[in-house]
């Protein structure tokens, strides 16, 4: 389903080999929150999804645990910003703004932080509604309005 969503927004869509279920299980237990069900059954189909010009769209298993990880750890970065444990980090846009589910209170909704000034912005309803926006725009700024 995903190769295909994300297909009908960008042909040129660049997919990885999926992770099992084993994979997800272990980076659950890393992370100590449940992923996501719709970046679940991603993760199962392709380990991240690139897009225009290789961006990283939707991150590898990979990348997703250990982004989340330092920012939800790394002291030097709560002088900075405001807390981010609510958020869980998943794509960017390659410029440094960065897109994430609500974790607390879980929701569907895709949020972009803004790490210039450390917004946070709702920008989808949902993983699908966020793969057709991003991979469909011309540019890396598709959120901007």
């Amino acid at each position: 389903m995903w190769r295909e969503v994300a297909g009908r927004a960008f042909p040129e869509a660049g997919f990885s080999s999926p992770v099992d279920a084993t994979q997800v299980a272990a980076a659950e237990q890393r992370l100590r929150c449940a992923l996501p069900s719709e970046i679940v059954s991603l993760l199962l189909e392709t380990d991240g999804i690139l897009g225009p010009y290789g961006v990283e769209t939707v991150w590898p298993l990979k990348r997703i645990v250990e982004d989340n990880l330092r920012f939800w750890s790394d002291s030097s970065l709560t002088h900075l910003y405001m807390p981010f444990e609510p958020l869980l980090f998943f794509g960017d846009n390659s410029g440094g703004n960065q897109f994430a589910f609500v974790r607390k209170p879980s929701r569907a909704d895709v949020f972009v932080w803004e790490h210039e000034d450390d917004s946070r912005r709702w920008v989808a309803r949902d993983l699908q509604d966020y793969l057709s926006r991003s991979l469909a725009a011309e540019g890396d700024d598709w959120y901007q309005s």
